[in-house]
């Protein structure tokens, strides 16, 4: 199921966008797998720490985050990856490890990968481990208005 927030988000921001149900899975490379979208341009959501404020990185589901590099871009060398228990309380209405890449929604500063740029589209979890979202990259952005990085 689509996250409350995100739905009431895209709600009052018309946007083409499509879902698409699919067996639950446990991390993203399998839900790229099983939606049949290329790793590189299946988009995760990873929840981090820095200097007390919780902010998201957005990566290629075949990525990983190199938490110094992170922290390089973000000129921190205070930070770590947000727990179980603080994705919970900072995505109620998500399962943990399917949070959308929409920070914003969520009070949070959104950090995305450059190399999510190189296509048309974004696919990524919905809020829930057995819905993905796509959309394409241009209105994601206009949307969130991420920092693009490289990390």
């Amino acid at each position: 199921m689509i996250s409350e927030r995100l739905q009431r988000f895209l709600d009052d921001h018309p946007v083409k966008f499509r879902t698409e149900l699919h067996p639950s899975t446990a991390d993203a490379m399998r839900t790229a797998e099983v939606t049949h979208v290329p790793g590189r341009e299946f988009a995760k959501s990873v929840i981090f720490k820095t200097h007390g404020k919780v902010g998201m990185a957005v990566l290629p589901a075949t990525d990983h985050v190199h938490l110094l590099e992170l922290g390089r871009a973000l000129g921190s060398d205070d930070i770590s990856l947000a727990s179980e228990d603080e994705l919970r309380n900072a995505f109620p209405d998500c399962d943990v490890g399917a949070m959308p890449p929409f920070g914003n929604l969520y009070g949070m500063e959104t950090f995305v990968s450059e190399h999510l740029r190189e296509d048309d589209t974004i696919t990524f979890n919905a809020g829930s481990h057995d819905e993905v979202m796509q959309m394409t990259y241009q209105d994601y952005e206009r949307l969130v208005r991420p920092h693009v990085v490289h990390f």
